[in-house]
């Protein structure tokens, strides 16, 4: 791994309910940039992201991370926000006491940094609807705001936006935008070909169990 990369992938194997989906796949992701990854529906781009954060191990081959993000033994990547998958909440309480709790794993942000990531992400703060009521829309910029609260330096962010409206897709834009301008580092996936070339500065093709970088 070079100075200048964060995560460098070397002879990433891996077989997933069935199905081959990396053979021999690497890839260097440089740091302060956005790297966009696009690919068929199956082709394994979330699958990549879980391997990426230690959630799924390969068959073969490495994941190396700067030493800023390097996992302590036993544990999961450092620094590092994720959106994989929804998370899930306590349908019974209320968006900001989620990410209060959330928050109090490590203690190291207060309420008031809570307030201004969900403000950040267009969701009140003060607003008293459960999440079990919120609309997809709303349960997406929870999870944006969950993976971005504490600052962290690397995000990875599978489909940030899915479910979200035309004005909430070019706020986050521009939200991303200066995260990269503030020197952090983002890995995105997207099927809509507009926020790949919108935001990217690298764009990498997952095709045929290896991953092609064309920009």
């Amino acid at each position: 791994m070079t100075s200048d990369n964060v995560i460098t992938l070397r002879g990433i194997t891996k077989a997933y309910r069935g199905q081959q989906l990396f053979d021999g796949l690497g890839a260097d992701f440089g740091a302060g940039r956005i790297h966009g990854i696009v690919g068929h529906n199956g082709a394994g781009k979330s699958v990549l992201f879980k391997v990426i954060c230690g959630f799924v191990r390969p068959d073969a081959g490495t994941v190396e991370l700067a030493d800023a993000h390097r996992p302590e033994p036993g544990g999961y990547p450092r620094d590092v926000g994720v959106v994989i998958d929804r998370p899930g909440y306590l349908p019974d309480r209320t968006g900001f006491q989620n990410l209060q709790q959330l928050a109090a794993i490590r203690g190291v942000i207060s309420a008031e940094k809570i307030r201004a990531t969900m403000s950040e992400v267009g969701l009140s703060p003060d607003l008293r609807q459960k999440v079990r009521h919120y609309s997809l829309g709303m349960k997406q910029k929870l999870a944006l705001a969950q993976a971005v609260m504490e600052d962290q330096r690397l995000l990875i962010l599978d489909e940030p936006f899915n479910a979200l409206d035309p004005d909430s897709v070019q706020a986050m834009h521009a939200l991303l935008r200066r995260y990269r301008d503030q020197g952090r580092t983002i890995l995105f996936t997207s099927h809509q070909r507009e926020d790949i070339e919108a935001l990217s500065d690298h764009v990498y093709l997952l095709n045929r169990q290896r991953l092609e970088r064309t920009r």
